[in-house]
């Protein structure tokens, strides 16, 4: 079974400016409130580790499972029986950058972490991509 949420904004700011906030790994609460604190166990490739604490829930380990720099990275993290993927990616053109973040979540639990997690990601992901799009621009977040 699989479930997904996506949202998306344009943007004045450079992909790089995007790159550099999703690569300060401790910093994803300037732009995500619903991230109390994060951090990264390495450097940002593939394969590297980190810890993720939401302001409600439990914190959760994750790991890099795509990264393809100023375009694209996936952070993915285990659920029983399931994975809990957040994609992450950038798209230029006519003078903006696309930002977008997918998350998907797949396992024979879904329908259950649909309703515990996914309707709450669903919620705010706008807001959060929204909120991206305006700190990489040099705004207020």
């Amino acid at each position: 079974m699989t479930w997904s949420t996506y949202s998306a904004t344009r943007t004045r700011a450079r992909p790089e400016d995007v790159w550099r906030l999703w690569t300060d790994v401790a910093g994803w609460s300037r732009w995500d409130d619903d991230v109390a604190s994060s951090q990264l166990e390495g450097p940002f490739a593939v394969g590297t580790g980190g810890v993720l604490t939401p302001r409600s829930g439990p914190t959760i380990r994750f790991v890099l499972t795509h990264v393809e720099p100023m375009v694209a990275f996936t952070n993915r993290a285990s659920l029983p029986l399931g994975t809990l993927d957040f994609l992450h990616t950038l798209r230029t053109g006519s003078g903006s950058t696309v930002v977008e973040h997918r998350v998907e979540m797949k396992g024979p639990l879904t329908f259950l972490f649909r309703r515990l997690v996914g309707a709450g990601i669903a919620r705010s992901l706008p807001a959060v991509v929204e909120r991206l799009g305006r700190l990489a621009e040099g705004g207020v977040p």
